[in-house]
């Protein structure tokens, strides 16, 4: 593990390096999430407070292995849940894969800019994430002051653990089919993942919400667009669609308690 620290280190510190030898004439261009931290470095986070949080290099290093080990985690254990869905109903990846064929065509692979076209994965990846939360209890947080919701009392100070893992399934939230992995539900629906809807909350809500929200859903929809539109998926030995172990296991991310194994079929024209 520490081979694996020390090597990433060299890897960051060559990134946050090529970032800070940018040539002037290109200052202008789209900042990213480094352009940003480096232009608050050594900047006191609160200019009125003598004890503000400074950020240095050391501590904008370790600010990008969390972004790049919690965006990890996280979206390998989503793309498997989904892709788990995905191959118990064969009806979805076909019309996914229907979708695929008209947005890019059977041609060339899927680029990042495909994605805002891609409407009904957009969709499927909304449902594994309702039935699947990575963090089916968020964060914890503590509640500002003494405050009363729907009859019950919630003292200053408590506490407060958001089961999103039983939101998701509630039927009185959602339907009657409310176990059933259905992305038509969202058809004609503005519900989003952002923590606006409170139905549908998996990274959270407000100023505690993730902050790597948007670089999942873009890293989960990719992987999957590109894995379902260049090749076709099979479970192995014969297994059947119902056969699949969709079993839990709990921790504080949830990933499937058995690996997951299919089979690839080249689909693509070239």
């Amino acid at each position: 593990m520490k081979k694996v620290s020390r090597a990433l280190d060299i890897v960051l510190e060559n990134i946050i390096k090529e970032h800070e030898n940018i040539p002037s004439g290109q200052q202008d261009r789209q900042m990213d999430f480094i352009d940003t931290l480096l232009s608050l470095m050594n900047q006191p986070m609160n200019p009125h407070d003598e004890h503000a949080y400074i950020l240095d290099r050391t501590k904008i290093n370790a600010i990008t292995v969390d972004m790049i080990s919690g965006a990890y985690d996280t979206s390998a254990a989503t793309i498997e849940w989904t892709f788990s869905e995905l191959l118990r109903h064969p009806q979805v990846v076909k019309q996914v894969q229907a979708e695929l064929e008209g947005v890019v065509g059977m041609n060339r692979m899927v680029e990042e800019t495909d994605l805002e076209n891609l409407t009904y994965l957009d969709m499927v990846v909304k449902e594994s994430l309702r039935l699947h939360p990575i963090g089916p209890l968020l964060v914890p947080h503590e509640s500002m002051e003494d405050i009363e919701l729907n009859g019950y009392y919630v003292p200053k100070k408590s506490h407060i653990i958001i089961n999103f893992w039983a939101i998701g399934r509630d039927p009185y939230v959602w339907s009657n089919n409310v176990e059933e992995f259905y992305p038509e539900r969202f058809i004609n629906s503005n519900i989003d993942l952002k923590g606006r809807d409170f139905q549908l909350i998996p990274f959270g809500s407000g100023r505690r919400g993730c902050p790597g929200i948007h670089l999942g859903l873009t890293t989960v929809k990719y992987v999957l667009a590109q894995l379902l539109h260049c090749f076709h998926w099979d479970l192995p030995s014969g297994m059947l669609p119902n056969d699949l172990d969709m079993t839990e296991k709990f921790g504080l991310s949830m990933w499937r308690a058995k690996h997951l194994y299919a089979v690839p079929t080249y689909r693509l024209l070239n």
